[in-house]
């Protein structure tokens, strides 16, 4: 009976000597010297991008701008309001309806002296431009049937005859606001003006003007 039990023994010996070598052997941790983590890039030339700073650190913000007593929120009284120096005439409204229930007849403009040979006669509408129309005379004869009056001098130039020499303008109508309204100008052969002036006229009245040649 001892005999068997040594026997046990022994092989319980022999069995864990041999399941002892089938446990791996560890390998001692080795840790080697502290990494060096503070890398630097070298940058690539022209490749950088200047950015421009937006708060200059070397001035003091004035936060007191943002309050500035001069700014004014509110409309300034003291402005002046669009076409504040604009001039109306009160007849324009009249003239625009054509309401002219005025006649006016024929006009004597005066008279003037020259040596001239000849003269330059001009005239022009000097209010509302509407379609103004003139025949000119000279002497009872028409030198000019048909000017329309506009914003700029038309006229004619006239061989004058020695004395008296009459000029009729004839208002061929009165355009869409009447009446027939005009400026005359009358200049020399030297070009220099020796007489102005306007009439008011209701269509078939004259406008009468005497030059008289030295």
């Amino acid at each position: 009976m001892k005999a068997f039990i040594s026997a046990i023994c022994i092989l319980g010996v022999a069995a864990m000597g041999m399941s002892q070598t089938d446990i791996p052997k560890t390998q001692p941790l080795k840790i080697g010297p502290k990494p060096n983590l503070d890398i630097k890039a070298t940058p690539t030339p022209n490749a950088t991008l200047n950015m421009p700073s937006v708060i200059d650190m070397g001035k003091s913000p004035n936060l007191s701008d943002s309050m500035n007593p001069n700014i004014q929120m509110l409309p300034d009284r003291e402005l002046k309001q669009a076409g504040f120096d604009m001039v109306i005439d009160p007849k324009v409204g009249e003239r625009e309806k054509g309401n002219s229930k005025e006649h006016y007849g024929d006009m004597y403009l005066g008279d003037v002296k020259t040596s001239s040979k000849f003269v330059g006669i001009v005239c022009r509408d000097h209010e509302y431009v509407d379609g103004d129309r003139v025949k000119i005379y000279a002497n009872g004869e028409v030198v000019e049937p048909n000017i329309l009056l506009t914003g700029s001098f038309k006229g004619i130039n006239l061989n004058l005859e020695k004395g008296f020499n009459r000029l009729d303008f004839e208002a061929l109508n009165q355009g869409t606001s009447g009446p027939n309204t005009a400026q005359v100008d009358v200049y020399d052969d030297m070009g220099k003006l020796i007489y102005s002036n306007k009439w008011l006229l209701s269509t078939g009245s004259k406008a009468s003007l005497i030059i008289v040649k030295d």
